[in-house]
C-alpha cells in the first residue's frame, strides 16, 4: 500500500490544524458566553482524532515503506522515525481521550464552565505533544531526507 505511505505528507497538516484549532477554540469557550463555541470546538475535536487516525494509518505504511528501502540498502534513521511514531501515537490517545470524556460529560450536561477551564489546560499539554510530532517529523524529512524524491533517488541508486 505505498500510495497510502505517498499521503502521509499531505495528511498530517489535517491533524495538526485541526487539534491546533481545537485548543483555540477550547480557551475562547472557556472564555466565552456563547455555545457555539463549545459546539465547534467539540466538532473540530472529533475530525482531529479522526485526521489522526488517518496521520497515522498512513505513517504506518510509510515506515513499513523504509523498511523496505532499508533492505535495499538505503540508510534510514529508524531510531527518529520511533522517536516520532511515539509522540504521535501519545497525541492520538491522548486527544481521543479528550474526546471521549468531553463528549461523556457533554451528554451529561456536566460540560460547566469550571469544567471547560480544565479542558483548556488538557488542550494546552496537547498542543505540545502536537508540536513534539512536528518537530521529530520534520526532522524526519528536513534533516535526514525521509519521504522526499533525494530518498527515493538514493534507494533507486543502491539496488
Amino acid at each position: 500500500m505505498e500510495f497510502l505511505a505517498d499521503l502521509h505528507p499531505k495528511i498530517v497538516h489535517f491533524p495538526i490544524v485541526l487539534l491546533l484549532c481545537y485548543v483555540v477554540l477550547e480557551i475562547i469557550s472557556a472564555f466565552s458566553k456563547k455555545e457555539i463555541f463549545s459546539r465547534v470546538a467539540h466538532i473540530t475535536l472529533f475530525l482531529g482524532v479522526v485526521a489522526a487516525f488517518l496521520a497515522v494509518l498512513t505513517g504506518q505504511q510509510a515506515e513499513e515503506l523504509a523498511s523496505k528501502w532499508d533492505e535495499a540498502g538505503a540508510i534510514i534513521p529508524f531510531k527518529a522515525i520511533g522517536e516520532h511514531k511515539d509522540f504521535a501515537n501519545l497525541t492520538i490517545w491522548f486527544f481521543l481521550t479528550i474526546l471521549i470524556i468531553r463528549t461523556f460529560l457533554v451528554i451529561k450536561k456536566k460540560y460547566t464552565a469550571n469544567i471547560k477551564f480544565i479542558f483548556v489546560v488538557l488542550a494546552l499539554v496537547g498542543s505540545y505533544f502536537i508540536y513534539q510530532v512536528g518537530e521529530h517529523g520534520g526532522r524526519l524529512v528536513y534533516k535526514y531526507g525521509v519521504g522526499t524524491e533525494l530518498k527515493k533517488a538514493e534507494t533507486k541508486s543502491n539496488n
